[in-house]
Order: C-alpha cells, then sequence, then structure tokens
C-alpha cells in the first residue's frame, strides 16, 4: 500500500530532483514555454501555481519567498510580476497548459509542450527581432548578392 507516498521520483535524489524542478520552471519563466516529457510537466504544474498565486499577493513575505524558489534570479522574479501576473489577475488556477506533441523516435517517451493558458506580452528582445526580419525581408539576402556580384564580374568579361 502506497499510503502517505505523492510525488515522483524521476531517480534521482531529492537534491537533484529540486533542481530539475526550478531549472524547468525558469526555463518556463524566461521563455514562455518549454518541450519536456509528460511526467515533468505534470510534476511541475503544481510548483507553478503555488508560485504564481504568491505573485498575486502583495508584500514582502510573498516576494521573499518568490526570489528563494527562483535561486534569487532578480530578472525572472522582475518578468513574472511585471510581464506575466498581470496576465492572470482573475485566475485563481490554471495557469499552465499542456499540449501534447509527438513521441520522442528514441524511446517513445510523450513529449508536450508546457505553456502559459493566456497569452503573455510579447518580450523586447522579440519585438526586436521581428522588426529585424520587416526590414531585411525586403532586401535580399546575402547570397543573392555575392551571387550577382559574380554575375556582373562574368559578364563584364
Amino acid at each position: 500500500m502506497k499510503k502517505r507516498v505523492f510525488g515522483r521520483k524521476f531517480s534521482r535524489d531529492r537534491g537533484s530532483r529540486k533542481a530539475l524542478f526550478r531549472s524547468l520552471i525558469k526555463a518556463l519563466i524566461e521563455h514562455d514555454e518549454i518541450i519536456t516529457t509528460k511526467a515533468r510537466a505534470k510534476a511541475i504544474q503544481g510548483s507553478i501555481d503555488e508560485m504564481m498565486t504568491l505573485a498575486g499577493k502583495e508584500g514582502l513575505s510573498a516576494k521573499k519567498r518568490l526570489y528563494s524558489l527562483l535561486i534569487n534570479d532578480k530578472r525572472l522574479v522582475i518578468k513574472l510580476l511585471d510581464k506575466i501576473k498581470p496576465a492572470f489577475v482573475n485566475k485563481k488556477s490554471g495557469f499552465t497548459r499542456i499540449v501534447n506533441l509527438p513521441q520522442r523516435l528514441g524511446d517513445r517517451a510523450e513529449i508536450v509542450r508546457l505553456e502559459w493558458s493566456e497569452k503573455i506580452a510579447i518580450s523586447e528582445k522579440k519585438q526586436k527581432a521581428e522588426k529585424n526580419e520587416q526590414k531585411t525581408g525586403n532586401k535580399k539576402s546575402l547570397k543573392e548578392n555575392i551571387l550577382e556580384r559574380a554575375r556582373a564580374k562574368i559578364e563584364k568579361r
């Protein structure tokens, strides 16, 4: 009988498991979505809900707890409080969703994409990248320019 046994071990000791979960949570906050196995995604969903509930609370103790959960990464705490929390003002749970992807070829593990359930404001880096794509989209690529120069030299001869 499995009395008072809960959680998943993932063939790791306690410290390694805690580090794995923290790194997955940090990656989700940083990139707004992660691709991982279904078991890992389900294992961190509850922790993410707890953290988002903490982010919704006002006060110093909640902020300190967030810093401790995110290993004093100020950049991630600021992103969580300023960009992610406003998208979930009226929600109390269900902050993430799991989207099934095709199985991994090597071991047929169930792969999923864990993402926020609401649309998060686009980060500044992504906005700059999109602007650069629009600017360079009208121009010819470097390869095309080189080919044109080579053709022009051949025609001159």
